[in-house]
């Protein structure tokens, strides 16, 4: 079991089911599924690693008259802590979802006050002394924990997401102190390896995870000497592909923790993601270390990896 320290936002989510995207904008769309209740990447983040065994210390911000324990959905089997969400914004940051079942996607996000938002540090200092590592978003909020993080000598994950080289600048510090990086190419033009590179040369982090959709993602470890494309898996039949990003990292951070393997912390983290997006809730359809290693059984014995070109290669 892992000590870790997530930092990141927590809203409120409406999901929407629809035919199709976009959809007609003059008709009422009956018997459309609707969720309404938690999410974000920090929450999303705090159950999947729960439910993995570690323990957790789910540091956020919501509104100053927000009742921490709706983030607890009732149905749910596992129980996060919510000590650490501190009511310091004017309301809590929204989100709404379309999305249609070729995964098409259509958000409408809110964060509300959260640029100005500012976390009580104080409690930080003795919780980051005990953690093996910090798990943060590039939130605004953020930005001190990277001070705590280095300060108490932790490793440091950043969970980026999407990527915009006109707001780099802005990210700096998160980046040139991740030890970690994961980042979707949803926004990246031109070869996905050399952006690796580029990152690489400038930043020097041990791992950068790229996510690319249904294809799978890059693994890069600079210690292993790998950068290899792992695909997709399948387990569940998709329902809805948001938050499998959070998953996936949280899964490979659980296992690289755990074992130092990289590649076997990649692997368990694809078919972690690839199970959560069975789910209709971003917050829900995370599995067990025993689930994990039953699926893990099943899917790589048939699975590859293959390099810049393509070209299947053995494993590291």
């Amino acid at each position: 079991m892992s000590k870790i320290v997530i930092a990141g936002i927590t809203q409120f989510e409406t999901v929407i089911k629809v035919d199709s995207i976009p959809f007609d904008m003059d008709r009422m769309i009956h018997d459309s599924p609707i969720y309404v209740g938690g999410g974000g990447d920090a929450m999303n983040e705090a159950f999947a690693l729960t439910t993995l065994g570690d323990q957790v210390y789910f540091m956020s911000v919501v509104g100053q008259d927000q009742n921490v324990e709706v983030f607890n959905p009732p149905d749910f089997k596992v129980h996060i802590n919510t000590d650490y969400i501190l009511p310091v914004m004017k309301s809590t940051p929204s989100e709404i979802i379309f999305f249609d079942n070729d995964q098409h996607q259509l958000i409408f996000q809110d964060l509300k006050d959260i640029r100005e938002a500012k976390y009580d540090m104080s409690m930080v200092r003795p919780i980051m002394a005990e953690a093996d590592l910090l798990l943060v978003s590039n939130a605004n909020f953020c930005r001190p924990f990277i001070h705590y993080a280095l300060s108490a000598g932790k490793k440091i994950a950043l969970n980026m997401r999407s990527y915009s080289k006109e707001k780099e600048k802005y990210n700096a510090d998160f980046l040139e102190n991740a030890d970690i990086i994961y980042i979707s190419d949803d926004t990246i033009e031109g070869d996905p390896y050399e952006f690796i590179d580029d990152f690489a040369r400038r930043y020097d982090p041990e791992i950068i995870i790229l996510g690319q959709g249904k294809t799978g993602l890059i693994l890069y470890d600079r210690d292993r000497h790998v950068k290899f494309h792992y695909n997709s898996v399948k387990t569940n039949e998709v329902v809805n592909s948001l938050g499998a990003g959070n998953a996936l990292i949280s899964c490979f951070i659980h296992y690289y923790l755990e074992t130092k393997d990289s590649v076997n912390a990649i692997k368990n983290g694809l078919l972690y993601a690839s199970y959560k997006t069975g789910f209709m809730r971003t917050c829900e359809g995370f599995l067990t270390p025993e689930q994990v290693e039953q699926w893990r059984d099943l899917i790589w014995k048939t699975q590859s990896v293959t390099d810049m070109y393509g070209v299947e290669v053995p494993e590291n």
